[in-house]
């Protein structure tokens, strides 16, 4: 790193630290308030507990189990969504039979289908990759649409003219053109799957960091319960700076059009 990208972090880092202690002070004083670690530890206290967990490697194997039902769910999500979106956006007919049902489905919070698929599924693994692939589908499925509809429809034209077959255009054209959209709706669908792994661990597995929060909240033991809900907002984070990083190596040509504008 050159001594100029330096410089320009150094501001970044100096108004995060700012932040953080200001956050840290006013959860210290308002635990000191309430003078009850059961309802609201001191940061030290949940600090005490992340190393505990840290040291036995329990924190590890619950947010690895989570990472894994993520990315299936993820993986799923996308195989599902991506092609749906794009013979949507490429098709009015299609669009107009599919997003009604779209619409019915996507209001309804992937916690609604709990109870459901309970019975269906059962405690275990399924349950929760189904639930986070349920939220994060929706929010793939309508970026892609966004993206494709965003192509410049003189290239699919220009494509046309020359003879370029259906197939060939949507690969080489609409997909690449499509591609920053979709990546952002990738990242919004991680988001959304990360929101849902709390209420379908908390109730339909029995590991993962969902799990951890609702065993340690039954324990009253409140510092581990907060430090696996770090967990969860840290690997949301580091999951959001993974795909930011996949989005710049992918299209870093996107980047430079926002820097021109």
């Amino acid at each position: 790193m050159t001594a100029a990208a330096i410089a320009r972090r150094w501001p970044n880092v100096i108004a995060y630290m700012r932040t953080m202690t200001l956050f840290f002070v006013a959860w210290w004083a308002l635990s000191r308030w309430t003078a009850n670690p059961a309802l609201l530890p001191s940061p030290l206290a949940v600090i005490e507990a992340i190393i505990e967990l840290v040291a036995d490697g329990e924190i590890f194997t619950h947010a690895g189990i989570s990472l894994g039902r993520m990315l299936i769910s993820l993986a799923l999500a996308s195989l599902l969504a991506i092609p749906l979106g794009l013979a949507m956006g490429l098709r009015r007919t299609l669009d107009e039979l599919v997003d009604p049902v779209v619409e019915l489905l996507r209001p309804i919070s992937g916690i609604a289908w709990i109870p459901l698929a309970l019975f269906l599924f059962g405690i275990g693994n399924v349950l929760p990759v189904f639930i986070m692939t349920y939220a994060a589908f929706f929010p793939i499925l309508l970026g892609t649409i966004a993206g494709v509809r965003s192509v410049d429809r003189r290239l699919i034209d220009v494509s046309r003219t020359m003879g370029v077959a259906r197939r060939t255009i949507v690969a080489r054209v609409v997909v690449p053109a499509a591609l920053p959209a979709l990546l952002v709706a990738v990242r919004l669908g991680v988001a959304s799957s990360w929101t849902a792994v709390v209420a379908a661990e908390l109730i339909g597995a029995p590991s993962g960091v969902g799990y951890a929060v609702e065993w340690y909240r039954e324990l009253l033991m409140t510092p581990q319960v907060m430090a696996f809900i770090a967990t969860i907002g840290v690997l949301g984070y580091l999951s959001d700076r993974a795909l930011r990083a996949v989005t710049q190596w992918f299209t870093p040509w996107a980047a430079q059009l926002e820097s021109v504008r």
